[in-house]
């Protein structure tokens, strides 16, 4: 009897989620819709008129008095909802999602190197914050409610409903799941991806074609330990990438409010550092999203899938514009830049270690995600949403790997540490990232 009432308790708190989230996948998936569709309208009008970028400090300086007379603490961000999340305060405030919805199509439209998985969490956290309230919600369920705002933003804005829902939970602390909203965060991923999809909107399609060989060195092993041996030093080189990029963005933003006193003129140098930069290079493939370039032969995340398709330094490139874009102030993602980055040099990689330019292209496109989240589970379901299954290990191996190799380090400073990838330490989960690398840098 007292398992039947307990199953009954179970379906009543499935069912009271199903009927909350119904709504908040709605929201989302449609605002990511329309979000996704208006980039692509930026995107192919910068491609048609690239004197638009010409205009990016100008652009900067409104996305600064835009957040300033506006934004109050919605600039902050992912860490805002992260931090809502751990510790209830003022709450994610609802002009987050036009306002960032906004500055992003402005960051894109004039030439920024920027993301978009960003946009799309902070829209589906402010949007959960604001049903909360409505609702009337206590503390405990408006936490499980933020927590599928990200896992509904992020599932519908890359196509990848599962990653979405694991990837909610992972981020929040480093080395710990929690399950009490697996379920809900399933469901908001899914029903918004459902809603995302429904609105027309196509998400790009990736695919790894290389068919492993079936030779065996040892009975019943028909593992190639020689292209495992690959993998785990591409996993390194991957969390290194992830490293320095996590670290540069974090410097560029910290010195820029140091030594630039009027904080307008932060966005404007780093416009004109970007349209520098294009100059130099020749090129603008190292603008906006990357998943496609400008010209069939540009450096972009789909060529970087074939052999030649992308330059040697290609992910440093994209490295480098997209630290200076969201450290100097203007507004995206990060992780669609991170997928360049990996693809790029999981492309490198493999025509210096004479491995499959299509898999370690893919493998590194997943990997430096997670390096730099510090989301290896995710980025292994990732890979699997978007590749498919067949090389799960070594999805395993080289998003691990990264992990490990990334260090104490990551693109969201709000993150908790649970468990330390070093030592047998056990953290105090109250601190974040950037309280640790504060002290670091200030031992006394």
């Amino acid at each position: 009897m007292k398992k039947e009432i307990e199953q009954l308790s179970i379906i009543k708190h499935l069912l009271k989620w199903t009927v909350l989230l119904i709504p908040l996948a709605c929201i989302t998936g449609t605002l990511v819709a329309l979000f996704l569709w208006l980039l692509d309208k930026a995107t192919f009008y910068r491609w048609h008129h690239s004197w638009v970028l010409y205009f990016l400090p100008i652009a900067g300086i409104f996305i600064h008095f835009l957040y300033k007379f506006s934004g109050k603490n919605a600039e902050a961000g992912n860490n805002l909802i992260m931090d809502e999340i751990h510790n209830q305060g003022g709450g994610v405030p609802a002009r987050m999602a036009p306002l960032v919805l906004v500055s992003t199509i402005i960051t894109h439209l004039f030439g920024g190197s920027a993301g978009r998985e960003g946009t799309a969490v902070q829209m589906g956290g402010s949007m959960a914050n604001l049903l909360g309230r409505w609702f009337g919600l206590g503390r405990t369920d408006i936490r499980i409610l933020l927590l599928c705002g990200i896992a509904a933003g992020f599932g519908a804005v890359f196509g990848t409903p599962v990653t979405g829902a694991i990837f909610a939970m992972e981020v929040l602390v480093i080395g710990r799941i929690r399950y009490d909203a697996l379920i809900p965060c399933l469901i908001a991923g899914i029903f918004s991806d459902v809603v995302c999809s429904a609105w027309g909107i196509h998400h790009t399609h990736y695919s790894i074609s290389y068919q492993e060989s079936s030779r065996t060195f040892l009975p019943y092993v028909s593992l190639d330990f020689l292209l495992i041996g690959k993998v785990i030093v591409s996993g390194i080189f991957f969390g290194l990438a992830a490293y320095i990029f996590a670290e540069l963005s974090h410097t560029i933003k910290q010195q820029a409010n140091r030594f630039v006193s009027q904080k307008w003129l932060i966005p404007v140098i780093g416009g004109i550092l970007i349209i520098g930069l294009t100059w130099l290079l020749g090129t603008d493939d190292y603008l906006g999203l990357g998943v496609m370039a400008r010209t069939a032969d540009g450096s972009s995340i789909i060529n970087a899938f074939h052999l030649h398709g992308v330059t040697t330094w290609s992910w440093l490139w994209k490295l480098i514009f997209t630290a200076i874009t969201l450290g100097m102030g203007f507004k995206g993602g990060e992780v669609t830049p991170l997928f360049f980055i990996g693809a790029a040099l999981g492309n490198t990689l493999a025509v210096w270690l004479g491995a499959p330019v299509d898999l370690l292209a893919g493998l590194g496109f997943i990997a430096v995600f997670a390096g730099a989240t510090n989301t290896p589970l995710a980025c292994t379901l990732m890979g699997v949403e978007l590749f498919g299954g067949e090389y799960i290990l070594y999805y395993c191996i080289v998003c691990f790997t990264a992990y490990y190799f990334s260090g104490h380090s990551g693109i969201y400073q709000s993150q908790r540490i649970a468990i330390s990838k070093t030592t047998a330490q056990v953290p105090d989960e109250e601190k974040t990232l950037k309280y640790y690398k504060h002290t670091e840098s200030n031992p006394s």
